[in-house]
């Protein structure tokens, strides 16, 4: 399996959740091969040959990251042409807003998402029983928060990378069994 993980990253935060999804899908899924990429340096080609699809971006404003718009901005010929329909694709954020909310995390993977279902994917949530849901997780998927309450840097905790890796893994598991055609 071809397991492909986009990311664009400010401060290295969403480069460490990417990190953390890529060892758990690398360790879900024998002989896979897990490639890390940043969306700036993607190729469509990059895109069409996976299996899997993982797609992260730190929180700007309340949205994704310019440049992972633009690499989905760009793939509107993979559109036309539905050469992602039927991949599977997993979704993730860092980010963190003022009061602790996590300001625009859930707008952020929403959008995610929604591109994923619009090239016809398999997009994978994060169900709440797995572990580090609790501490990095939203229905929609993977998330770490990378600020305290007044907005500034903090790093990422050991808990939200362990729902980076249990996130990676889930979703590769779902992917193994679509390529196995099997329940």
């Amino acid at each position: 399996m071809k397991i492909l993980v986009l990311y664009h990253s400010d401060y290295g935060n969403t480069e460490k959740m990417a990190q953390a999804i890529a060892k758990g899908a690398q360790a879900a899924v024998d002989d896979a091969h897990c490639q890390l990429i940043q969306v700036e340096d993607a190729k469509l080609d990059d895109l069409v040959a996976a299996d899997l699809i993982f797609l992260g971006s730190p929180v700007h404003m309340g949205t994704m990251a310019w440049k992972v718009k633009k690499l989905i901005d760009d793939c509107g010929k993979l559109w036309m042409e539905n050469a992602l329909a039927g991949k599977v694709a997993g979704i993730f954020a860092t980010g963190g807003g003022l009061g602790n909310a996590g300001g625009g995390v859930e707008l952020t993977l929403i959008s995610l998402f929604a591109n994923a279902l619009e090239h016809g994917m398999i997009a994978v949530g994060f169900p709440k029983n797995l572990p580090g849901y609790a501490d990095g997780g939203l229905h929609w998927g993977a998330y770490a928060r990378c600020a305290n309450a007044e907005g500034m840097p903090q790093p990422i905790s050991d808990a939200a990378l362990v729902a980076g890796r249990s996130y990676g893994a889930h979703v590769a598991e779902v992917a193994l069994r679509f390529a196995n055609n099997t329940e």
